[in-house]
């Protein structure tokens, strides 16, 4: 468990959740302790190399927590103001492109060169970003009004003041950080650049890509069934009765045919993995600056697996939801 205290004998510190907390700790610290934050920030943002010297110098992890805390109180707000609790859904296939561009471009002011792990992982996740948004607007998701239709029922079942609490607890804080704790692994890569002499893909960075492009294909392929079948669905319900229907149409959902048939959740099943495969980019940084030395296979997990841990776990319970609201547990 040492990426959770120190550094064992080839383990580096910079991959240890202490080393990170502590260095999250010490931003936070000084941003608190300027008697003028307002003042500093719009000096920043209005003279160009003040604003660079901020951005190179501060650690990218803090910075983009900075950016992250703000988003969380605007997203806050905006849900409560219109009872549209999907704020941070609109967010979601952004947000992790631009935090992985981030870790990038600041690895890039420090050393002027392009490093071609953390390169090569933010291309692919803006692959994935772009290909989810245009899956989320073709269903309607950037429409003022779109809301994941589990909120409606959420708020119904729970009532406001606890819809409200959940709110300020769960919907805006604990996903727009997740937004953020699943791209952790570049910013693990991000701070082993200056342990490390090479700049060089390794064999499990391309394993990584491969996967993650194999994956990619399977969830654009399993969104695809499932939009076809939703609009087939909805045309039919135009025409005829629900209890006209038939086959997986009666049933609601995708059962029978294509990947589904292989898994109830194929689209989800690959948006989980493909962030397992984002934290290997983690795992070759760590080998990469082991300084030559062997590692155990403990020292393979650092504390950015806490990103797909967490999606996934919150995938479980946003599948169960999806089946109580499905016509599968209508008998």
């Amino acid at each position: 468990m040492q990426w959770l205290t120190e550094a064992g004998p080839n383990f580096p510190k910079e991959a240890t959740w202490l080393y990170t907390w502590n260095t999250i700790q010490t931003g936070f610290n000084n941003l608190i302790s300027s008697k003028h934050v307002l003042s500093s920030v719009y000096s920043g943002l209005s003279n160009c190399s003040e604003f660079y010297a901020f951005y190179r110098d501060t650690d990218p992890l803090v910075s983009a927590l900075y950016f992250t805390s703000v988003l969380i109180v605007i997203h806050y707000i905006m849900s409560e103001l219109t009872k549209n609790y999907s704020q941070v859904d609109k967010a979601w296939s952004i947000l992790p492109g631009l935090y992985a561009w981030h870790f990038t471009i600041h690895d890039y002011v420090l050393h002027q060169s392009f490093h071609p792990r953390l390169l090569a992982a933010t291309i692919l996740i803006t692959i994935w970003g772009t290909r989810l948004t245009y899956n989320f607007a073709r269903k309607g998701g950037y429409y003022w009004s779109g809301q994941d239709y589990r909120y409606p029922y959420l708020r119904e079942k729970l009532g406001p003041v606890l819809m409200g609490l959940l709110n300020i607890i769960f919907i805006a804080p604990f996903q727009d950080y997740l937004l953020l704790l699943m791209v952790t692994p570049l910013y693990m890569t991000n701070l082993l650049t200056s342990v490390t002499t090479t700049r060089a893909l390794t064999t499990l960075d391309y394993l990584a890509i491969v996967s993650h492009l194999t994956l990619l294909f399977i969830e654009t392929v399993a969104d695809e069934q499932q939009y076809v079948f939703q609009t087939e669905k909805y045309a039919l319900l135009n025409h005829l009765k629900p209890g006209q229907l038939t086959g997986d149409y009666k049933l609601g959902f995708l059962w029978h045919s294509g990947l589904f048939q292989y898994s109830r959740h194929a689209n989800f099943f690959a948006e989980m993995s493909i962030w397992w495969v984002i934290y290997l980019f983690s795992v070759s940084a760590v080998q990469e600056a082991a300084k030559g030395g062997s590692l155990t296979c403990a020292d393979l997990i650092n504390w950015t697996i806490g990103g797909p841990i967490v999606l996934t776990g919150l995938f479980q319970g946003s599948t169960w939801l999806t089946e109580v609201k499905s016509c599968y547990v209508k008998k």
